[in-house]
């Protein structure tokens, strides 16, 4: 490399001024708004002001310019690793965005009827206006936790076994059949428990025990992978100095190993609960729906928030928007619960994970 390419990469010591970048943001938004305002105003057929081509086009317009200031200014260098960085930013916020729309759709529309009606009624005898879904959140509840009892210690064990036991043809075969159960139908799911209950109960069985058992084949993959990985990052060292101390396996295991990786384990269980809990395809074949509230997963149907949602949406009455207002509340609670489990999981990740 020659003396002048090394100058001509390090020129422009000086650096952009503070006021360059909000100046050139606030431009571009002017910018963008003016352009969109004029082509939405020559549109016969525009209601109103495209609020996301508004931010694209500033987004693209602030980029171009800010790195052509560097460029000019700093130099080569600076100005490419400052397009980089708008590139990862703007990725990130490509990422986010969606993802707050439909959070605030959700509770925008949810809101209509979030209100003590709502979770102390249920949709027994009512035809219209009013009613709950105290008796979809009970049975979501019950259901889901019913699933994480049978899923997780089968989970966790299983993962053990992987991991610190599991040496051979069953070993494979084991994380062989995982890796299929990671990406099976959730519908599949639920024709399998509703077979396995037909050769037991008979055809037409409805229980919400059943819907526990659909949920459980999905999220015991999930439950497996996420505590497998979390035990293969616990440093061999921990195991070796237990041994030393003439600890046996089992009891390293158990008082060593697990409660290193118990912060990754319980967030790996949040996440399996979260993909759970909002499946509707295997609730509606065995658990079923009703209007009543049932208490019992043993015996007869029972609603879950997902089928209600789905069921408010797709059988509306004469007062539709009553239904669809219904709908997206049971969608908001859905969303709440479900970041309620991640508060959850990181208290437990805070307090029980080892210091030091």
């Amino acid at each position: 490399m020659t003396t002048a390419s090394v100058t001509q990469n390090f020129q422009g010591s000086r650096s952009l001024p503070k006021w360059l970048a909000p100046t050139l943001l606030a431009v571009a938004i002017l910018a963008s708004f003016s352009i969109n305002s004029a082509l939405a105003s020559s549109n016969p057929e525009a209601t109103q002001l495209n609020l996301f081509a508004v931010a694209l086009v500033a987004v693209i317009t602030y980029s171009i310019g800010f790195y052509l200031a560097s460029r000019i200014i700093e130099g080569q260098r600076k100005s490419a690793d400052r397009l980089v960085t708008i590139l990862v930013t703007g990725a990130f916020a490509l990422a986010v965005v969606p993802l707050i729309s439909l959070a605030w759709t959700v509770v925008e529309r949810g809101a209509a009827r979030f209100d003590i009606d709502f979770f102390t009624f249920s949709m027994r005898n009512v035809v219209g206006a009013g009613g709950g879904a105290y008796h979809a959140i009970i049975g979501t509840l019950e259901i889901t936790g019913l699933a994480t009892l049978i899923s997780v210690p089968i989970g966790i064990m299983t993962a053990i076994y992987l991991v610190e036991y599991g040496r051979g043809a069953l070993a494979r075969a084991v994380t062989f059949f995982v890796d299929v159960m990671t990406g099976i139908p959730s519908i599949v799911a639920g024709l399998f428990a509703y077979a396995a209950f037909v050769v037991i109960f008979g055809p037409g069985v409805r229980m919400g025990v059943g819907g526990a058992i659909a949920l459980s084949v999905l999220m015991i993959p999930v439950v497996i992978r996420a505590t497998e990985e979390m035990l293969k990052i616990v440093p061999n060292e921990l195991r070796e100095a237990s041994y030393a101390l003439g600890v046996p396996k089992w009891l390293t295991v158990t008082k060593v190993v697990l409660p290193t990786a118990l912060a990754g384990i319980a967030t790996g269980v949040m996440i399996a609960i979260a993909r759970i809990i909002g499946e509707t395809a295997p609730l509606l074949i065995i658990a079923g729906f009703t209007a009543s509230t049932n208490f019992n997963p043993f015996d007869e149907r029972m609603m879950t928030l997902p089928v209600f949602v789905y069921t408010s949406y797709a059988n509306q009455g004469s007062d539709a928007q009553t239904y669809i207002d219904r709908a997206w509340t049971g969608a908001l609670v859905l969303m709440l619960i479900v970041m309620i489990l991640n508060i959850i999981a990181r208290l437990v990740s805070k307090y029980f994970s080892p210091k030091g």
